[in-house]
């Protein structure tokens, strides 16, 4: 392909990716990236179905944009052109306005969605990160969740072995205790308040590192939020919001970078970097001890259920009384629901968690989690039990 370098936010194409079978593209923002990006580039070149064979080329097209770079990125990528089985189309561009990480993603992805607009019907829009490898069977493994009724697909991220690992002993610890509480947290939630089109075993998270959504989703909402950071979460959000099936699978993963010196001011890598120093500096926000995750996920739980049943105002009656929350019975579920954790004291976030909180709370998820499990296979729990002991916790002290 020619070779274009765009100095504004226009974009002028003479020549533009050609999809001949699936109207699939991977969107890839990337901002001087050359270490990473043949590695990035490759394992995409080694996608395989479920069972072992290689991806037919033409099912997927990858669109490069490399932006306000100064380094070999795009040089890199087109020397790798010959050699792959899908094509690949890079586009040089020095972003204005909102010259981030997540004003990056945007762009790329709408020059991928406006490629598919041209194609075939029923087009798949797919991102990832320039310093991330997907595994051999995430192209395939996206297109079965897609296929099977979600609308959009959140991959799961690991992190790089060797890199995380260079990171040292302490911060290695860390990671681990994360991980376990997060898996914990998700089985509670994916318990207290299942969702069809997201069973359990699932994750929680909606990185950019992997996205998959239908052409048809992404631009019922207007695309990717136009925002700097967190513009993955975001989307996300904003498709539940919108009534669009958000899946989180275990089976759709990708390993990305833990460098320290990221691109995105207040990025991953900041977070990295302070963590490392910081061996007890605090988790997440949305992670919060053990029981008040149970009263969150139960109560949000039991309200889906009684507004999907037309019972809403009897179950907000029922649990919460209704002194702060006038109006929000008419209001589409998630928005409610932020409405009243806005409102209710007892639902309001406190201080984060810190890892040396950690262990203290996942022997207390695994407790409630026993119980839960075990209650979920009784059939001669009485049906209020959960209702009266969540309406006993939220009252005022």
């Amino acid at each position: 392909m020619h070779r274009r370098t765009i100095e504004t936010s226009e974009i002028v194409q003479p020549e533009r990716l050609s999809l001949p079978r699936r109207s699939a593209i991977v969107a890839i923002p990337a901002c001087n990236e050359a270490e990473r990006i043949a590695r990035c580039l490759s394992a995409l070149a080694v996608q395989r179905d479920r069972l072992g064979a290689p991806v037919t080329p033409g099912h997927f097209g990858v669109l490069l944009l490399v932006n306000n770079s100064t380094d070999g990125t795009a040089d890199g990528a087109r020397k790798l052109m010959p050699t792959l089985p899908y094509p690949l189309e890079v586009l040089e561009a020095s972003l204005v306005g909102n010259a981030t990480a997540g004003g990056a993603r945007r762009r790329a992805m709408q020059e991928a969605a406006e490629r598919l607009g041209t194609g075939p019907p029923n087009g798949v829009l797919l991102t990832t990160d320039a310093d991330s490898l997907v595994t051999p069977t995430w192209f395939i493994n996206n297109l079965h969740h897609l296929d099977s009724g979600a609308d959009c697909v959140a991959g799961y991220i690991d992190a790089e072995p060797a890199e995380i690992v260079s990171l040292g002993a302490s911060f290695l610890a860390r990671g681990r205790l994360e991980d376990t509480y997060l898996r914990l947290v998700a089985e509670i939630y994916a318990l207290c308040d299942p969702r069809a089109h997201d069973p359990w075993p699932n994750h929680r998270v909606s990185s950019g590192a992997s996205l998959a959504v239908t052409l048809a989703a992404y631009e019922a909402i207007g695309g990717l939020p136009d925002i700097a950071l967190g513009e993955d979460a975001a989307f996300t959000t904003l498709l539940d919001q919108r009534g669009f099936k958000v899946c989180h699978p275990l089976d759709v993963s990708v390993v990305t970078s833990c460098r320290l010196d990221g691109r995105a001011t207040g990025g991953a890598a900041d977070t990295m970097r302070y963590r490392r120093e910081t061996p007890d500096a605090p988790c997440d926000d949305d992670l919060e001890p053990a029981v008040k995750t149970l009263l969150r996920a139960s109560l949000r739980g039991l309200l889906r259920k009684a507004y999907q049943q037309d019972g809403i105002e009897q179950a907000l009656s029922r649990l919460l009384g209704r002194g702060r929350l006038v109006g929000v019975a008419s209001l589409p579920f998630l928005e409610m629901w932020r409405e009243i954790e806005g409102r209710h004291p007892k639902l309001q976030r406190t201080n984060p968690l810190r890892p040396s909180d950690l262990p203290r709370q996942i022997a207390a998820a695994n407790f409630i989690l026993r119980h839960v499990r075990l209650n979920r296979k009784r059939t001669d729990v009485p049906t209020d039990k959960y209702p009266h002991a969540i309406s006993h916790a939220l009252v005022d002290a």
